[in-house]
């Protein structure tokens, strides 16, 4: 006789089990629509790889798992993808979240499907990939995706393999009509199951002793097999995955640790039959056994349920009288969680809809002061603190919460179900979990945008160190070069002088050629004649321009400079922030323009002196020349329309700033809200416009100083 454990704590609440358990399995049928859950699973969502307007077969894929810990989904029955879109899915906060939404066409098409007639002759990670792409996942409640539990670890053998046939929830009995009804295909669910774990010492199936049909069922089923049915006393919650654990081997699982650990691994009934129908048929997870039960119903049932049938549809099938009902609940009464929609649909972790009336579930009364009776920690199947806990709770300690191991919690209930002050206990130890899970995800966003941000400092910093140290290569290059053409410079000077001299020769032996005064122009080549031209204009004191048109000329030739010198300046500076190898040559042409408009503006300034001495001092205004006027105007306007240029040079350069800056400042928006990898680039370059805008601003305000002093 093989020795049972017992677990600490542990309740024993009415059963009502036998209210579903007058019929057989019935098929629940087709539903006109089908909503089905992109995430019904721990883990990943999976993702859409169908379209609106898509056909779709029975058993064809419509998700597939995005991750590791993933699941696929498939279609439960033929028809139209008429959406994929947010819906309401079974989750205690009634949350929405990304759905395919199947219209049925009653035919039910299946995919062209097969299964495998051996698979004793496949190799462990062929059938892990077989349950993987059919989307099993955990059906007992968890929904972990079965091959990532079963492929295991090679520095963690398992020497016993568990299957979960307790059951403890009161009122489901979807685990128990299939033990009755279908136990073959639960021993050949094991025997593969056998076959992948390869457990060295043992396989059992836990049941409680109130399903005595199912465990005859089993017995038959796995008589000549190493299965060994092991039946145990009824507590609740002994179906939890630690509790059964605990019950049939002694063992207990380690606090934050996983069955694996101590060479277990543990799998629901239903899960085995899932893991039959794909390996031995090819069939995907595309439906469940559901309990539908309550007083509330006329005909509570066991279904055959597609996923993705609504909750209505199978109230309908069941003689549902809302009247009666005090609240719907997804799940059994302990660990169950309100429905306020009935349009939720069933998933691959939905074991029960009850419908009790308000006789059988009654509103919890108000609760009160705690008593420190001790009875939630006699209760706690855990041996946890429920009490100390809950006032860790109330005062938001997270950090005493964590050290008191709220995460060990299973939410079984039983604590809120001994509390004779009717404190919701379970509901307080969810919403302190999820509120350390949040504050979990901050702290790594936060950790991750410090690591970024160092990243690109120390990015941003090697840039600069890379651009100083081309600068100055560049500098040295540059006198270098400096240094050579000076060395040059008294060779160029001879050579310069000598084409001097050439000229002045060539221009003196031109002079004495000229043609006399009596020549006539009649008889001088078109040359001669334009050399007699011009000395005849500048014998006669003729100009080949007036006072006003060299003015203009001058200034245009001044103007025409400065923006050849602003472009050229304009190219430096670019050349020296991307460390372009052309920096001296721009250096140079920038010395080269600065010098021609030095030079211009002497000329000018020499122009207009001239001027301004030949006219007669300090004339009344009235009596001023034409042409003086003009000159001074044009002056006047030079000087204003320099500090003028200047000043706007520099608003303008600040304006096109800011304007850039708010465009980046908008995309960098946009790419952090869709999670672009181009984030940490648009953060560098909206750094460098800043810093552009910085250095403008203080050019514009040295340059307003400059202009006041």
């Amino acid at each position: 006789m093989r020795q049972i454990w017992d677990i600490h704590g542990g309740i024993h609440p009415p059963e009502n089990k036998h209210q579903s358990l007058g019929e057989k399995i019935q098929t629940a049928g087709i539903p006109s629509q089908l909503i089905l859950p992109l995430s019904q699973h721990i883990g990943a969502p999976a993702a859409p790889v169908v379209n609106v307007g898509d056909r779709v077969l029975k058993g064809q894929l419509i998700a597939e798992a995005k991750g590791f810990v993933s699941a696929p989904v498939h279609a439960p029955s033929s028809g139209t993808v008429v959406a994929i879109e947010p819906r309401i899915i079974p989750h205690p906060s009634g949350m929405t979240a990304p759905c395919v939404i199947i219209e049925t066409d009653n035919k039910d098409e299946w995919i062209a499907h097969k299964g495998l007639s051996d698979y004793t002759g496949e190799t462990k990670e062929t059938l892990l990939d077989i349950i993987r792409n059919a989307g099993i996942a955990g059906m007992g409640g968890a929904g972990f995706p079965s091959a990532v539990k079963l492929a295991g670890h090679p520095s963690k053998p398992i020497d016993t393999l568990i299957i979960n046939g307790t059951e403890c929830e009161p009122y489901i009995t979807a685990d128990d009509i299939l033990m009755r009804e279908r136990a073959e295909q639960i021993i050949a669910g094991v025997k593969i199951l056998q076959y992948i774990v390869q457990p060295s010492e043992q396989t059992l199936i836990g049941v409680e002793d109130n399903k005595p049909e199912g465990i005859a069922a089993l017995q038959a089923a796995a008589a000549g097999s190493n299965i060994e049915i092991v039946v145990f006393p009824t507590k609740y919650p002994s179906g939890g995955e630690k509790q059964l654990i605990q019950i049939l081997t002694g063992r207990e699982v380690p606090s934050g640790g996983l069955p694996a650990d101590i060479g277990i691994v543990c799998q629901n009934i239903g899960t085995a039959v899932a893991i039959h129908r794909a390996i031995e048929f090819g069939e995907p997870l595309i439906s469940r056994i559901t309990t539908v039960t309550g007083n509330a119903c006329q005909q509570p049932r066991n279904y055959e349920t597609l996923l993705g049938t609504p909750v209505q549809y199978l109230l309908d099938k069941s003689g549902f009288d809302s009247s009666r009902c005090s609240r719907l609940v997804m799940g059994g009464p302990m660990m169950g969680y309100t429905l306020e929609d009935t349009a939720t649909p069933i998933v691959k972790t939905s074991n029960c809809v009850l419908a009790p009336t308000r006789d059988e579930l009654p509103a919890p009364p108000p609760a009160q002061a705690c008593i420190r009776c001790g009875m939630c920690a006699e209760a706690c199947p855990v041996s946890l603190l429920p009490q100390q806990m809950y006032w860790f709770s109330r005062a938001q300690e997270h950090d005493k919460l964590e050290e008191h191991n709220l995460f060990d919690c299973i939410e079984c209930g039983a604590c809120s179900y001994a509390c004779p002050s009717n404190i919701p206990l379970v509901q307080y130890y969810r919403a302190s979990k999820a509120e350390i899970r949040q504050a979990q995800q901050d702290k790594a966003k936060a950790d991750r945008s410090k690591v970024r941000f160092e990243a690109r400092k120390e990015r941003i910093e090697q840039e600069e160190a890379e651009k100083e140290a081309k600068r100055k290569a560049r500098l040295e290059a540059a006198k270098a070069k400096q240094a050579s053409a000076a060395a040059g410079d008294s060779k160029a000077d001879a050579i310069q002088a000598a084409i001097e001299r050439s000229k002045a020769k060539k221009a003196a032996q031109e002079g004495g050629n000229a043609p006399t005064e009596n020549a006539s122009p009649e008889n001088l080549d078109p040359a001669q004649a334009a050399i007699a031209r011009a000395q005849a204009k500048r014998a006669g004191g003729e100009v080949d321009e007036t006072s006003e048109q060299k003015t203009e000329r001058l200034e245009k030739q001044v103007a025409s400079t400065e923006k050849r010198l602003t472009a050229a300046q304009q190219k430096l500076t670019l050349a020296q922030e991307q460390g372009d190898d052309k920096v001296a040559a721009f250096a140079t042409a920038v010395e080269k323009t600065q010098a021609k408009l030095d030079s211009s503006r002497q000329e000018l300034e020499a122009h207009l002196a001239s001027l301004k001495s030949a006219a007669p001092a300090e004339p009344p205004q009235a009596e001023l020349d034409p042409a003086q006027a003009a000159i001074a105007r044009a002056m006047a306007a030079r000087e204003a329309q320099a500090n003028l240029s200047e000043t706007d040079k520099l608003q303008q350069n600040v304006s096109s700033l800011e304007t850039r800056i708010a465009k980046a400042e908008q995309k960098l928006a946009q790419a952090k809200e869709q999670g672009a990898e181009t984030v940490g680039v648009l953060e560098d370059s909206l750094a460098k416009l800043q810093d552009k805008l910085a250095d403008a601003r203080q050019q514009l305000e040295n340059h307003n100083l400059e202009s006041q002093s």
